[in-house]
C-alpha cells in the first residue's frame, strides 16, 4: 500500500528529473542518462516474451526491454514504469530466476538485479506506476493550456496546475 511518505518521494524525484522540453519519452530517457551518469539502453523484448517490460541494472549502465508489438503510447508508458523501478531501485527477486536460463551468460548477480513485473512486490509495481503517472502529469504541466471553460475544465480534472 502506498503511503504519503512513498508519494513524497516519489514526486521528489520526478521533480528533480530533467525533463526535456518538449517532452518525449526518448529525450527522457536520454536526460536521465547523462543525470546519472550511466547509459540507459531501450530495447525490444523478444517475441513472446511473457512481460511487457523488464529493467536490467549492469555494472555500467541499464537496459529497458519493452514489448515491441504495442502501440508507441503503450510502449511508452512501460519505459516510464520502468524507470520508476530505477528511480527506486527496486531490488530484484531473491535467488534462482526462471530467465537464467533464457540468459545464461550473465552472472546470478546480475540476474539478481533483473527486474521484471511478473516478479515485483504490489508495493514495488504501485511505486513504479505512481512514478510514471507522475511524470506524464509533469510532461502535461510544460504545454500551454487553453483559458476559459476549457481551461477550467482542464484544471478540475487534474490535468493542468500544479501537482504537487
Amino acid at each position: 500500500m502506498l503511503t504519503r511518505r512513498t508519494l513524497r518521494e516519489c514526486r521528489a524525484l520526478v521533480a528533480g528529473l530533467p525533463m526535456p522540453r518538449p517532452f518525449s519519452v526518448p529525450e527522457l530517457v536520454e536526460a536521465l542518462a547523462r543525470q546519472r551518469g550511466r547509459p540507459i539502453h531501450v530495447r525490444a523484448l523478444p517475441t513472446g516474451a511473457d512481460v511487457c517490460g523488464v529493467w536490467i541494472r549492469l555494472p555500467a549502465d541499464d537496459v529497458i526491454y519493452v514489448e515491441e508489438k504495442t502501440s508507441r503510447l503503450h510502449r511508452d508508458h512501460i519505459v516510464l514504469h520502468e524507470i520508476g523501478h530505477l528511480l527506486r531501485d527496486h531490488p530484484g527477486p531473491g535467488g534462482a530466476h526462471p530467465l537464467a536460463r533464457v540468459l545464461p551468460d550473465l552472472s546470478p548477480e546480475l540476474i539478481e538485479r533483473l527486474l521484471t513485473r511478473t516478479a515485483y512486490t504490489t508495493d514495488e509495481e504501485q511505486e513504479a506506476e505512481l512514478i510514471a503517472s507522475l511524470i506524464r502529469t509533469a510532461a502535461r504541466a510544460q504545454r500551454s493550456w487553453t483559458s476559459g471553460v476549457l481551461g477550467e475544465f482542464e484544471t478540475a480534472l487534474g490535468l493542468r496546475g500544479s501537482w504537487q
